[in-house]
């Protein structure tokens, strides 16, 4: 009993407690035009001096009004604030003073070059997908190869099947009834086998691709005294070490796995490639900061951190600018109109980026846009093969 009084003691006890801070907190965090009144920090607990909290950041006299909301909705989906109009026009007009005052200490006046690729790629798509923009799926794949894979698997089926009825009949302990049954199972299975397997010797197209290949010209000997003799084996000897290459690549498994699956079904494959774009995209900027380092490799003033933020907010502004063609095309802008943009803006950007970033003179700002200009399409290539080895899995 003395413990049961005690417990009811301390739960009332505990109660009352409760409620007595409650009618503090409540006192505290009065309302004032939808806005907390509060003395100290809601988060911490910390006495306020300003308008944040000094101790854990958090902004104080904090709202509860539906305008408010839908502010953060906002800010959180789109970040609609003073950041975007502060770094979007330097972004497309000044990037180079852009990037050197983010190097240079200024992260709070601009939105992060991460935080805008990942809005630009996200945005990107969305346009996309309401536009209709979208990679081609009813390209009809090589339905050879899909009915030589059908027959294949069938055949490897049916082969399965006569070793199981074979067994069964071999087997002295089954009774004379079902050895009878697995006889005739056993006979028909060897009926429809030796009717795929003509057929495939006689259709073409079931038949192996390997069967009736070509075969390597073999180089004959050349002859002596007459040098024009010599040409052909010359040109055979390449042609048999050209194959005897492609043979050997071929042979590797995930290669023979990716021309598989690209020739069964083309459309599928495109469609993981564009997908795989918009998760990986990120890629890009590991993939380009290598390339750009080395443009600065004997200037020590320049770290890995500010090829990485000229990377990003440089990707960022491309993406903007292939959206934008995209768009202008859609509203109805000349095919050549777009396409001359498409050639200057891109090298004009980089040249006006380089220099402000890295404050180079006209001379040096051009030789690296050179550079850089061939390195993009080593990248593009590379990110392009990574998507689709990626889209093999």
């Amino acid at each position: 009993m003395t413990d049961i009084a005690e417990g009811v003691g301390t739960a009332v006890e505990g109660g009352l407690f409760a409620r007595a801070v409650a009618g503090k907190s409540n006192q505290a965090t009065t309302l004032s035009k939808g806005h907390f009144a509060e003395g100290a920090c809601l988060n911490c607990g910390t006495e306020l001096i300003g308008d944040h909290c000094h101790s854990c950041g958090q902004q104080a006299h904090l709202h509860r009004t539906l305008s408010a909301f839908m502010h953060d909705l906002l800010h959180g989906a789109l970040h609609f604030d003073g950041k975007t109009w502060r770094t979007l026009p330097l972004l497309i007009g000044k990037p180079g003073e852009l990037t050197r005052r983010y190097i240079d200490g200024q992260r709070k006046r601009f939105v992060s070059p991460m935080a805008l690729f990942l809005f630009c790629i996200f945005l990107m798509f969305a346009v996309f997908q309401i536009a209709g923009i979208s990679a081609p799926v009813d390209i009809p794949g090589d339905t050879d190869a899909q009915l030589q894979e059908l027959t294949a698997e069938q055949q490897s089926e049916l082969l399965e099947r006569r070793d199981l009825f074979a067994s069964r009949v071999d087997d002295p302990e089954i009774s004379e009834t079902r050895r009878e049954r697995a006889q005739e199972s056993l006979a028909d299975v060897e009926r429809q086998l030796d009717a795929l397997v003509k057929a495939r010797s006689e259709l073409p197209f079931l038949g192996d691709p390997k069967v009736g290949a070509r075969p390597a010209v073999a180089a004959e000997a050349p002859r002596e005294g007459n040098d024009s003799e010599i040409a052909p084996a010359d040109a055979n000897s390449e042609l048999a070490t050209v194959e005897g290459w492609e043979g050997e690549l071929e042979s590797v498994p995930w290669i023979q796995t990716a021309v598989k699956k690209w020739r069964m079904n083309p459309g599928l494959m495109l469609y993981k490639l564009q997908t795989n774009f918009y998760k990986f995209s990120w890629l890009l900027i590991p993939l380009s900061i290598p390339f750009v380092w080395v443009l600065f490799a004997w200037k020590r003033a320049f770290r890995a951190y500010d090829h990485a933020i000229f990377v990003t907010y440089s990707l960022s502004f491309m993406t903007l600018f292939i959206l934008a063609i995209v768009l202008a095309g859609l509203a109805g802008a000349g095919a050549s109109t777009m396409t001359l943009l498409s050639i200057f803006i891109p090298p004009v950007h980089i040249y006006k980026h380089l220099r402000g970033t890295y404050r180079l003179s006209r001379f040096s700002a051009l030789w690296r846009l050179t550079v850089l200009s061939v390195a993009i399409v080593f990248i593009l290539l590379m990110f392009t093969a990574l998507l689709a080895l990626l889209g093999l899995f």
